[in-house]
């Protein structure tokens, strides 16, 4: 794949041209193949929440929809909040490490949350 295809900034290979404009359904990026993509510098992708907000370690974010406690009986509602974030790499998914009062220390998904 040539270097016009890809995102400039966070190196997705879903980008897609619109006329004279690449455009990156990832991160939202446009950029115009003529102009030299490659000048801008790439910024890192990190974790997004699910409206696309980065997220750091520390934030505060909201659950957005009730989500079922594996192995428990316990329901995380939405619109909990949950303070102290610390983000973790991992291959299930399940990228947000965190306490929950009521429930205890859990991963959660960054798709079902947002940045409070």
């Amino acid at each position: 794949m040539t270097d016009a295809t890809q995102c400039p900034h966070c190196r997705s290979e879903h980008a897609y041209q619109d006329r004279d404009l690449w455009i990156c359904p990832e991160c939202g990026h446009e950029w115009s193949a003529v102009a030299g993509a490659t000048l801008d510098a790439p910024v890192e992708a990190g974790v997004r929440d699910a409206h696309g907000n980065v997220l750091a370690d520390g934030d505060s974010v909201i659950v957005m929809k009730d989500l079922k406690v594996k192995g428990s009986s316990s329901v995380v509602k939405g619109g909990t909040k949950v303070r102290n974030i610390r983000l973790q790499d991992a291959t299930d998914g399940h990228n947000i490490a965190c306490k929950i009062d009521g429930i205890g220390a859990m991963n959660l998904k960054s798709e079902f949350v947002k940045k409070a």
